[in-house]
Protein backbone atom coordinates (compact mmCIF):
# COMPACT_ATOMS: atom_id res chain seq x y z
CA UNK A 1 0.00 0.00 0.00
CA UNK A 2 1.46 3.34 -0.73
CA UNK A 3 2.55 5.26 2.03
CA UNK A 4 0.52 8.48 0.82
CA UNK A 5 -3.10 6.35 1.70
CA UNK A 6 -1.57 6.92 4.97
CA UNK A 7 -0.86 10.65 5.37
CA UNK A 8 -3.19 13.62 6.45
CA UNK A 9 -1.94 16.73 5.18
CA UNK A 10 -4.50 20.18 5.02
CA UNK A 11 -4.91 21.71 1.84
CA UNK A 12 -3.63 25.11 3.31
CA UNK A 13 -1.02 27.68 1.42
CA UNK A 14 2.29 27.37 3.06
CA UNK A 15 1.54 30.92 4.90
CA UNK A 16 -1.42 29.34 6.56
CA UNK A 17 0.47 26.24 7.39
CA UNK A 18 2.73 27.76 9.44
CA UNK A 19 0.40 29.39 11.77
CA UNK A 20 -2.33 26.88 12.16
CA UNK A 21 -2.62 24.44 9.40
CA UNK A 22 -1.65 20.76 10.58
CA UNK A 23 1.11 19.63 8.35
CA UNK A 24 1.31 15.89 9.33
CA UNK A 25 -0.53 13.92 11.23
CA UNK A 26 -0.34 10.19 10.64
CA UNK A 27 -1.29 6.74 11.86
CA UNK A 28 0.84 3.34 10.42
CA UNK A 29 0.58 -0.33 11.25
CA UNK A 30 3.96 -1.65 10.39
CA UNK A 31 5.29 -5.57 10.79
CA UNK A 32 7.35 -6.27 13.48
CA UNK A 33 10.40 -7.02 11.42
CA UNK A 34 13.77 -4.59 11.24
CA UNK A 35 13.70 -4.62 7.12
CA UNK A 36 10.16 -2.52 7.18
CA UNK A 37 11.72 0.25 9.34
CA UNK A 38 14.07 1.81 7.21
CA UNK A 39 11.70 2.77 4.25
CA UNK A 40 9.33 4.08 6.46
CA UNK A 41 11.53 6.41 8.47
CA UNK A 42 12.69 7.46 5.35
CA UNK A 43 9.69 8.80 3.94
CA UNK A 44 8.42 10.54 7.20
CA UNK A 45 11.10 11.78 7.83
CA UNK A 46 11.30 13.91 4.65
CA UNK A 47 7.54 15.18 5.10
CA UNK A 48 8.76 16.17 8.68
CA UNK A 49 11.80 18.14 6.73
CA UNK A 50 9.20 19.71 3.91
CA UNK A 51 6.41 20.72 6.64
CA UNK A 52 9.32 22.34 8.56
CA UNK A 53 8.88 20.24 11.99
CA UNK A 54 11.12 20.99 14.81
CA UNK A 55 13.52 22.28 12.02
CA UNK A 56 16.91 21.59 12.74
CA UNK A 57 16.35 18.92 14.84
CA UNK A 58 15.53 16.21 12.09
CA UNK A 59 18.72 13.80 13.01
CA UNK A 60 17.39 13.56 16.44
CA UNK A 61 14.06 13.08 15.42
CA UNK A 62 15.07 10.56 13.11
CA UNK A 63 17.73 8.68 15.17
CA UNK A 64 14.89 7.81 18.36
CA UNK A 65 12.01 7.35 16.01
CA UNK A 66 14.12 4.44 14.67
CA UNK A 67 15.02 3.66 18.08
CA UNK A 68 11.45 2.96 19.32
CA UNK A 69 10.62 1.23 15.90
CA UNK A 70 13.60 -1.41 16.61
CA UNK A 71 12.78 -1.57 20.19
CA UNK A 72 9.29 -2.19 19.19
CA UNK A 73 9.55 -4.77 16.95
CA UNK A 74 12.49 -6.76 18.40
CA UNK A 75 12.32 -6.54 22.01
CA UNK A 76 8.40 -6.13 22.56
CA UNK A 77 7.03 -8.25 19.37
CA UNK A 78 9.87 -10.23 19.32
CA UNK A 79 9.42 -9.87 15.05
CA UNK A 80 6.79 -11.49 15.58
CA UNK A 81 5.18 -11.97 11.99
CA UNK A 82 1.50 -12.12 13.29
CA UNK A 83 2.24 -8.55 15.64
CA UNK A 84 2.46 -4.81 14.69
CA UNK A 85 4.36 -1.85 15.51
CA UNK A 86 1.82 1.19 15.31
CA UNK A 87 3.51 4.59 14.86
CA UNK A 88 1.60 7.67 15.21
CA UNK A 89 3.00 11.33 14.12
CA UNK A 90 1.26 14.94 14.91
CA UNK A 91 3.56 18.21 13.28
CA UNK A 92 2.39 21.58 12.51
CA UNK A 93 5.17 23.87 10.71
CA UNK A 94 7.59 25.33 13.18
CA UNK A 95 6.21 23.37 15.87
CA UNK A 96 6.92 20.19 18.22
CA UNK A 97 6.46 17.02 16.71
CA UNK A 98 5.03 13.91 18.77
CA UNK A 99 5.56 10.83 17.95
CA UNK A 100 3.96 7.27 19.73
CA UNK A 101 4.81 3.87 19.35
CA UNK A 102 3.07 0.97 19.81
CA UNK A 103 3.91 -2.64 20.15
CA UNK A 104 1.82 -5.97 21.02
CA UNK A 105 4.36 -7.06 23.42
CA UNK A 106 3.90 -7.89 27.28
CA UNK A 107 6.04 -4.37 28.14
CA UNK A 108 8.40 -3.89 30.50
CA UNK A 109 9.67 -1.39 33.68
CA UNK A 110 11.82 1.18 31.62
CA UNK A 111 12.68 2.10 35.47
CA UNK A 112 14.34 -1.80 35.36
CA UNK A 113 16.82 -0.95 32.50
CA UNK A 114 20.23 -0.37 33.44
CA UNK A 115 22.17 2.76 32.67
CA UNK A 116 24.36 2.07 29.71
CA UNK A 117 27.08 4.72 30.74
CA UNK A 118 27.59 2.88 34.13
CA UNK A 119 30.55 1.25 34.14
CA UNK A 120 29.26 -2.55 34.68
CA UNK A 121 27.20 -2.29 31.77
CA UNK A 122 29.67 0.20 29.22
CA UNK A 123 30.05 -3.32 27.30
CA UNK A 124 26.45 -4.33 27.00
CA UNK A 125 25.04 -4.66 23.84
CA UNK A 126 21.59 -3.68 25.12
CA UNK A 127 20.11 -0.62 26.87
CA UNK A 128 21.11 2.19 24.17
CA UNK A 129 18.04 2.78 22.61
CA UNK A 130 16.42 4.47 25.52
CA UNK A 131 19.36 6.12 26.45
CA UNK A 132 19.29 7.91 23.15
CA UNK A 133 15.73 8.54 22.99
CA UNK A 134 15.87 10.31 26.55
CA UNK A 135 19.22 11.63 25.45
CA UNK A 136 17.69 13.34 22.04
CA UNK A 137 14.08 14.36 22.40
CA UNK A 138 12.78 16.88 24.76
CA UNK A 139 10.22 14.09 26.17
CA UNK A 140 10.09 10.57 26.33
CA UNK A 141 7.90 8.56 29.12
CA UNK A 142 5.99 5.23 28.37
CA UNK A 143 3.11 3.93 29.17
CA UNK A 144 2.22 2.06 32.87
CA UNK A 145 2.32 -1.33 30.59
CA UNK A 146 5.84 -0.27 28.94
CA UNK A 147 4.43 -1.31 25.50
CA UNK A 148 3.98 2.44 24.65
CA UNK A 149 6.63 5.29 24.09
CA UNK A 150 5.34 8.59 24.19
CA UNK A 151 7.93 11.08 22.56
CA UNK A 152 8.16 15.11 21.95
CA UNK A 153 10.69 17.28 20.46
CA UNK A 154 10.32 20.71 20.94
CA UNK A 155 10.66 23.19 17.77
CA UNK A 156 13.44 25.86 18.48
CA UNK A 157 10.60 28.64 18.76
CA UNK A 158 8.83 26.79 21.48
CA UNK A 159 12.57 26.20 23.37
CA UNK A 160 14.75 22.82 23.51
CA UNK A 161 15.36 21.15 26.72
CA UNK A 162 18.27 19.25 25.41
CA UNK A 163 21.30 20.08 27.10
CA UNK A 164 23.89 21.90 25.93
CA UNK A 165 27.12 18.69 25.71
CA UNK A 166 24.64 16.84 23.65
CA UNK A 167 23.72 19.30 20.87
Amino acid sequence: MRFALYLAMTRKRQSDRQHDGLCIEIERSLPSKVATISHFVDRLMLLIKKCQCARGHEMDIEIALREALANAAVHGNHEDPRKHVRVRCRCKADEDVSIVVQDEGQGFDPNAVPDPTSPETIESSHGRGIYLMKSLMDEVHFDPSGAVVYMRKKSSSTGSNRPKELG
